[in-house]
């Protein structure tokens, strides 16, 4: 009962990144949109240090059980504040019929261009990397490097901040240099850290090196997403939550897909997190290889999306 629960818990999560990505593509367009990615970049790293603090503190006079019933009181004033406070954000003159007519055209349209579907791949297994990395890293730097569960938790609040910051510094640099230059740039720190943790399990590395490059890979993620999102969604604000619906499912999917295989050694060897997190990056950066190639026409879009 508890798993389904929980399965319940993250498609209603999954509702709210798309839904959120949807209505920033209807409200805003060029850097105000690369900026409003670079917050929401920022929002889930600062989540994931804030989260286990506040659980730390209820732990000390509740249960579990009681977590969730927090949990179920947080989500009542959000679902008060959304009702109440988030209006519609696509004007009646932009919507469309729904139906599955209708989003067949539009993954059809999707499909056809490399440019989505490169940002979808660079990010999907961008994600495919991050979760490799929450997969394994508790048995890395608690099994095999015997760090206590506080500095285990020191450690990924650490990587949690550098996700923060280079979350907000890479919407920045997108918005204020190139969109590619900076989902490259993301990538590329990713794949340092994944070679870094690849290093680690065919070497015997100190602790500080497998820090380090757990840090450049979930910081360097953060770092891609505001670029990777915008070439995503950027161009089809007629569309954007058939867009933002197979841009999560790439992300959650082939991240979901990677995390097990984290484990193939248990707890007797870095090696698999480092070969899983490595291939994921090289996987990556050909997927944003591709969004340099040019879309279709843009008369051949409109044609298709009508």
């Amino acid at each position: 009962m508890l798993v389904a629960a929980r399965f319940v818990q993250g498609l209603a999560g999954g509702v709210g990144i798309v839904i959120a990505q949807a209505a920033g593509r209807d409200i805003f367009d060029g850097r105000e949109l690369i900026r409003f990615y670079g917050r929401l970049a920022v929002a889930g790293p600062t989540a994931a240090i804030v989260g286990p603090m506040i659980g730390g503190l209820l732990n000390t006079f509740m249960d579990w059980r009681g977590l969730f019933g927090f949990l179920a009181v947080v989500v009542l004033a959000l679902l008060l504040m959304s009702a109440t406070m988030f209006t519609e954000t696509l004007p009646p003159e932009r919507r469309t019929a729904g139906g599955l007519r209708r989003t067949g055209a539009a993954l059809r349209v999707l499909g056809a261009d490399r440019v989505f579907v490169g940002a979808v791949l660079s990010q999907g297994f961008v994600y495919a990397a991050i979760f490799s990395y929450l997969a394994g890293s508790t048995f890395v730097l608690q099994e095999i490097y015997g760090l206590s569960p506080q500095w285990y938790a020191a450690a990924f609040a650490l990587n949690s901040a550098g996700g923060v910051f280079f979350g907000w510094l890479g919407g920045r640099t997108a918005e204020r240099w190139n969109v590619h230059g900076a989902l490259f740039l993301g990538i590329a720190q990713t794949g340092i850290g994944c070679l870094g943790l690849l290093l680690a399990g065919l070497v015997p590395m100190p602790l500080a090196v497998v820090i380090a490059s757990l840090f450049l890979l979930a910081s360097g993620a953060q770092f891609s997403s505001p670029a990777g999102t915008t070439l995503a969604l950027s161009e089809y604000p007629q569309m954007a939550g058939t867009a933002g619906s197979i841009l999560g499912t790439a992300r959650f999917g082939l991240g979901g897909l990677a995390a097990p295989f984290v484990g193939i050694a248990g707890s007797l060897s870095i090696l698999p997190l480092g070969v899983i997190a490595t291939g994921a990056a090289v996987l990556a950066a050909a997927g944003a290889l591709l969004t340099l190639r040019r879309r279709a026409p843009e008369s051949v879009v409109h044609a298709a999306t009508a």
